[in-house]
């Protein structure tokens, strides 16, 4: 009867803490086992660890030794897909994996450790790409930051810009934002004349919540942050590359790098499970409704008319829309939209993406010869 009483006593206390946190039972997150370069058992190890924190880990790949959960896949494209079926059907809340293809229109937002004072910062952001110009994607990219920041926990982050290519646009951009009514607020770098716009110094003391940066840069910065104790061999700090947030965005998928090691392995799967405990859909949904009050999207297009090149506009009829499996690489990302348009324009029905190692243009299988003979004829590979 002691025993009675006490199980119905903890289970009352159980209860007591789950209305008040929210959280009820732990939270499950996938993991694919397959793609890296350290192999299987260094995925595995890191999902231990993760579990061993309070996360229920279920992992998607080949048969391994573990007394974890593993749902049996034998491929990376298996994997994924089982990993989407999963995600979509509630069993898991969010998942880590890698070589994962985003939509353009979707980026990473990284989070690091950063060396002068061991502060977490979010790099915003760091695979894939939020947009083909390169203001208008870093205008995104601060906001996909804030969402991140503020499923974390940060209320208020403080954004920062780093002072790469087309930052001085981006501020004005962010500025006009925040006087439309976007609550906003900015970071001041470490360096004497201040200013939003953050010098090398300021990653290293991570002067901002969130750091601004296009994403080829921040997947260097990723990198460096991750390796620089290891001399580059395996990313052994931080929190991976983080969730690829979108403002349509229905799944929490977290990237890693084939480089990762187990700690970043353990510490990404943990990245998910608090961007689910701090609802990040929920939030980009509630951000977006407040950006289009603020005229983001307005700012947005006025960024894209001002960066875009003359085009030609001469109509052409669009070819009926197939079935794309296969990619053609090498493309600028400043010259995917265009290049898509000239396949588009020669009968060949085209869409863009980003891949790991940066822009693709998906094709149909039986049409890439002749897709790649008109590319080069202009000159886009």
């Amino acid at each position: 009867m002691e025993n009675i009483k006490k199980l119905i006593g903890e289970s009352f206390l159980d209860l007591a803490k789950a209305l008040e946190t929210g959280e009820f039972g732990k939270i499950k997150v996938g993991i694919t086992l397959l793609g890296s370069e350290l192999g299987l058992d260094n995925i595995l190890k890191g999902a231990e660890m993760a579990a061993l924190d309070g996360v229920e880990v279920i992992l998607i790949g080949p048969k391994i030794d573990t007394n974890l959960e593993i749902i049996e896949v034998d491929s990376e494209k298996e994997a994924h897909q089982k990993m989407e079926q999963l995600i979509d059907s509630g069993y898991i809340s969010g998942a880590v994996t890698m070589h994962y293809n985003f939509d353009i229109g979707v980026a990473t937002v990284g989070r690091v450790i950063t060396p002068a004072l061991g502060k977490e910062m979010l790099i915003s952001t760091t695979t894939g790409a939020s947009d083909t110009e390169r203001t208008a994607s870093m205008f995104k990219n601060a906001v996909y930051g804030i969402m991140a920041a503020k499923a974390i926990g940060i209320k208020k982050p403080s954004v920062g810009i780093l002072n790469v290519d087309n930052a001085r646009g981006v501020e004005r951009s962010l500025k006009q934002l925040k006087e439309n009514g976007y609550d906003l607020t900015f970071a001041e770098s470490g360096r004497s004349d201040g200013g939003s716009v953050m010098r090398g110094n300021d990653l290293l003391q991570g002067s901002a919540d969130v750091m601004v940066t296009d994403s080829l840069t921040g997947n260097i910065m990723m990198k460096v942050f991750s390796s620089y104790t290891t001399g580059g061999s395996v990313e052994s700090l931080g929190f991976g590359y983080g969730p690829g947030i979108g403002f349509d965005t229905k799944r929490i998928i977290n990237i890693l790098s084939r480089a990762s090691g187990t700690p970043v392995v353990a510490n990404a799967i943990k990245y998910v499970r608090d961007l689910v405990k701090g609802n990040l859909i929920k939030i980009i949904k509630a951000e977006k409704k407040a950006l289009t009050k603020a005229g983001f999207f307005d700012i947005l297009e006025e960024l894209k008319v001002k960066q875009s090149p003359q085009t030609n506009t001469e109509a052409f009829k669009m070819p009926d829309k197939e079935v794309v499996t296969a990619d053609i690489t090498g493309i600028d990302i400043l010259d995917l939209e265009p290049a898509v348009e000239s396949l588009l324009r020669a009968g060949i029905y085209a869409e863009s993406g980003m891949g790991c190692t940066g822009p693709i243009i998906l094709i149909n299988q039986g049409k890439v010869a002749k897709a790649k003979e008109i590319l080069g004829e202009n000159k886009y590979i």
